[in-house]
């Protein structure tokens, strides 16, 4: 029995259904006289009994691990993802680039670099002066970018995130939307 997924604890919980039911049948069963109830229960109905009182002690034992992995995962994602948005040292042109391909999947990163470089080349302050736009990805408006992060003004991590999420959704992939690019002169 598989006690970690969600179908072995429904089977744990039903086993443990059927001894407790299985208890409760034995005394059931037991003579309903005033001299039974001095009777002592026998000794299979106590195994029984005590089998269903352990079992339901490890399914809830189980349920509270489940909990507490399932808790700990969570909290790992939010410090990863709040690792990954942290302020980085250097916003030059290089280091931003050097810092967009260690987050840009390989096969995208020479279109989102090709988009990047035409839009803001590597600029994390970048402004278009007729529209607005800010930041690497030329957003428009930038706080659009807040989505991700408050502090999409200066961090380039939060910038290159938005950046990517919008070209995947909007059109797919870097790839697409360079191939969008290349025909609009935006994207």
């Amino acid at each position: 029995m598989r006690l970690s997924s969600l179908t072995g604890l429904r089977r744990s919980t039903a086993v443990a259904a059927t001894v407790a039911g299985l208890a409760s049948a034995a005394a059931l069963a037991a003579p309903a006289s005033a001299s039974a109830a001095t009777t002592p229960v026998s000794a299979h109905q106590a195994h029984v009994a005590h089998l269903a009182h352990v079992h339901h002690q490890h399914v809830l034992h189980i349920a509270h691990l489940n909990t507490q992995a399932r808790v700990a995962a969570q909290a790992a994602s939010r410090s990863e993802t709040r690792a990954t948005l942290s302020p980085v040292t250097s916003t030059t042109p290089t280091a931003v680039r050097a810092l967009a391909r260690t987050i840009v999947p390989a096969g995208q990163w020479a279109a989102f670099d090709a988009i990047i470089t035409h839009e803001s080349d590597w600029d994390i302050h970048a402004t278009n002066p007729s529209s607005g736009a800010y930041g690497l990805p030329q957003a428009l408006p930038g706080s659009k970018m807040a989505s991700v992060a408050s502090d999409w003004r200066t961090n380039p991590v939060t910038q290159i995130t938005w950046g990517l999420n919008y070209m995947n959704e909007r059109y797919g992939s870097p790839n697409a939307a360079w191939a969008f690019w290349q025909t609009h002169h935006w994207y």
